[in-house]
Formats: structure tokens, sequence, C-alpha cells
């Protein structure tokens, strides 16, 4: 890892001219800190979200930890400033966040000596292996909570079969969000006791009343009674395809209103050029101005109202599925009941695709234009279809709910007072 310190320099320095929060906080990833950040509560809980989507689907967890066990602090770290801001838009100062170190043996030992924590979960993929070790060396219990491995991820592990064995033998418990990644652990040769199926906690969303209520104040403010879709988490290549398309629903449906909402933060700038580019009508959501009667795009270039901005609309794309990114989370959208639209790239989220295509619970396109506004067309000209496959959706949702609590049940020995 130190011989590859000035690629990840260079790494640094590339992003953050784009993002300049890159060149932030540097010294927290080398477990270095200023007198002046104080450090969590002794045995608490550490949580690692990498970024954004992990930070969302852990949101749950620490909400239901910080109901079940107030009296232990909580950590939550990232990888990138987008989710360090997600922890901050979330929980604001309930939780303590700093950034995970570089996986460095000096890091890493600063960084838990400052940290102190009683467990430590990691949520989704990250395997890190000096932390596993030096938390394994002070017997503090490492988990691998919503786990997922996919398959060019378990294939490169197995080239390094002994090595990684001996990593997930530290390991206290993994529980997988589908049977596949728990299958891929299994080959790897993790002990098949200690690996606990619980279900995907993305699946225990749930909308809250104050989100609801503020869905219902922006859609006064923007006194909307017009057909509107949604392109969110897109990614570069994504949204040439999504201005076309939408470009080609204009002639059947002149009033449609598209919320485009990118990825990454540090392309909405870029995002927003190539809108003004292509000619259309738009506004930025952060600058908080209502669409006209004109506008034809909403920029969604705001942190933390991805679900505010789905509850405003009729139809949903989720992006990272017409390129090679995997897809992102379709059941956000479902929980408005609101059909989804999607590539074929969904390999991030395997079984939610299968359990959904089971029910027509979506549709999917091809990665080009005409596909792409057939699909929508097709939904906003038929309200009957547009109910029939958000309920389908939904209701894959409601079946699989109880992840959450499975999850909860398997930490309680972890997370109990001694």
């Amino acid at each position: 890892m130190y011989l590859v310190q000035p690629l990840i320099w260079l790494f640094i320095f590339l992003r953050s001219l784009k993002a300049p929060a890159y060149r932030q906080r540097i010294l927290e990833r080398y477990g270095i800190y200023r007198a002046t950040q104080t450090p969590p509560k002794p045995n608490g809980v550490l949580i690692h979200a990498a970024s954004v989507g992990e930070v969302i689907a852990a949101t749950p967890l620490v909400k239901a930890i910080q109901r079940c066990y107030p009296e232990l602090s909580i950590t939550l770290t990232t990888v990138t400033p987008t989710g360090s801001e997600r922890v901050k838009a979330a929980f604001g100062d309930q939780v303590s966040h700093f950034y995970l170190p570089y996986d460095l043996p000096g890091a890493i030992k600063r960084f838990v000596r400052f940290i102190q924590p009683k467990v430590c979960i990691v949520i989704e993929t990250e395997i890190w292996p000096n932390l596993i070790y030096q938390l394994h060396k002070q017997h503090i219990p490492f988990i691998i909570a919503n786990a997922r491995l996919s398959a060019r991820s378990a294939k490169r592990y197995g080239w390094l079969e002994s090595y990684i064995q001996a990593i997930l033998s530290k390991i206290s418990l993994i529980a997988p969000q589908d049977n596949i990644s728990g299958q891929r652990y299994l080959k790897l040769g993790y002990d098949p006791e200690k690996l606990k199926l619980t279900g995907n906690i993305k699946y225990d969303l749930v909308l809250s009343e104050s989100l609801l209520t503020e869905a219902e104040k922006l859609k006064a403010q923007w006194k909307q009674q017009r057909p509107v879709w949604i392109a969110a988490s897109t990614h570069e290549g994504e949204e040439s395809l999504i201005l076309e398309s939408h470009r080609l629903l204009l002639q059947a449906f002149p009033d449609l209103l598209l919320i485009l909402v990118p990825r990454h933060p540090e392309r909405f700038n870029e995002v927003a050029e190539q809108i003004e580019k292509q000619h259309f009508t738009f506004v930025r959501r952060s600058e908080n101005r209502a669409p006209q009667a004109d506008t034809q795009v909403v920029l969604g270039d705001t942190m933390g109202e991805l679900m505010l901005m789905y509850a405003l609309a009729d139809v949903a794309f989720v992006g990272g599925s017409l390129v090679k990114r995997g897809g992102h989370n379709p059941l956000e959208p479902l929980a408005f009941q609101i059909p989804v639209v999607s590539g074929k790239y969904t390999f991030n989220f395997p079984e939610v695709y299968r359990n959904l295509m089971e029910v027509q619970g979506f549709v999917e396109v091809n990665n080009n234009v005409a596909a792409i506004a057939r699909a929508v067309e097709i939904l906003l000209n038929s309200p009957d279809l547009r109910e029939r496959t958000g309920k389908a959706g939904y209701g894959v949702l409601l079946e699989n709910r109880g992840a959450l609590q499975r999850l909860l049940d398997l930490l309680q020995p972890y997370l109990k007072a001694p």
C-alpha cells in the first residue's frame, strides 16, 4: 500500500480539480487528527459506509442502533466527500464522522487508538486487511453487514486465495444481502457457521412523514399540473441519452418536465453545460427557483434531496444501468409506487431486479434513445399501466422487508452492554 501512495496522491489531485473537497482533511486519511477534533466516547460503534449509496443503506441501521442502544456512541466513516456530506445531512451532530484512513499499518493503528470502538460494522463490500488485522489483534469484532460480493470481486479475490482466507478467518460475522453473495463468500473459504443470510436492508425503506410533508409543500410551490419524469443517479454517458430521449418525448408531451439528478456532485456543472448546449430551458434546484411553464428540465444539483425529487415524479429512470456501473437502488422510487425504467446493467442489485422481473415490477430498456423514450411514453400514456407496474414493484419491497430486524438480532451480542 505504501508503494501506491504516489498514485493515490495523483488520483486525489485529479479528483480535486472537479471536487475541491478531495484536497481537504488529508491528514484524516493517514489517521492524524487535529487537537480540535474530539474523539468519540470509547466503546462505541464504528460503522464504515464508503460513499453515498452505502450511507443511505446504513441510515436505517444507524437510527435503529440509536433507538435500541442510546448509550452507545456511533462513529460513521466514509472515503468520499459526497459520503461525508450525506452523513452530515442525515445525522448532523448525532454521530461522529471521519474519513477512514488508507489501509496502512501506521494510519490504521492511530485511527483505532483514536476511535476505540467495541465493534466495527462495514456496509456492503469493503474488505480492509490492515483494519481487520488491527481490530482482530485487539479482540474487536469486524462485521460485514448487508454484504454484497460481485462476480468480478470474487474472481479477483480468488487469485489470492490463501491470503484472502487468512483475512476472512478474522471476520466475526458476514451477513449477506442475497444468497448469491453468500455463496461467493463461502467459495472463498469463509466459515459457514459465521455467515448469516439476512436479506437486503434496503427493502426496509420507510417514507417519513416529514419527507411526505416536504414533498407536498414543494408540489404546491412548483404549482405543477404537468407530467414529470426523473432520471436519477445518472453517470457519464447516460445524460446525453436521457436528454435526447426527453427531446423526443417533448414532441408527444410538450409540457413534460424532466428532473435530471447526476450521481456525483462534481459533475453537476458539467451536466448543466450539456443541458445548456442542447438548448433546453432549465433551472438548477440549488437556486431554489420553481420551474416555470416553459421550463423543460430541472437539474437536481443538491445533496440529500433525491427522495424528495422522486416524490414529484410520475415515472423514474434509475441510472448507472445504461452504462456498465451496475445500476442504483430501484427500491427508492418504488417506495412511492411509481414505475421504474432501467437499463440492462443491474449487477449491483441482482436479486432485487430478479424479484421485480418476476412480477413485471419494472421496465427494462436497451441503451438507445428510441427505447428509453418509447418506454417512458407508454407509461405516461397509460395511467393504468403506471399504477400496475408501480404497485407490483412496491409489493416486492413490502414482501422482502424484515432484513433490518434480522440484522439487529445478529448484532445484539456485539452491541449489548457486557
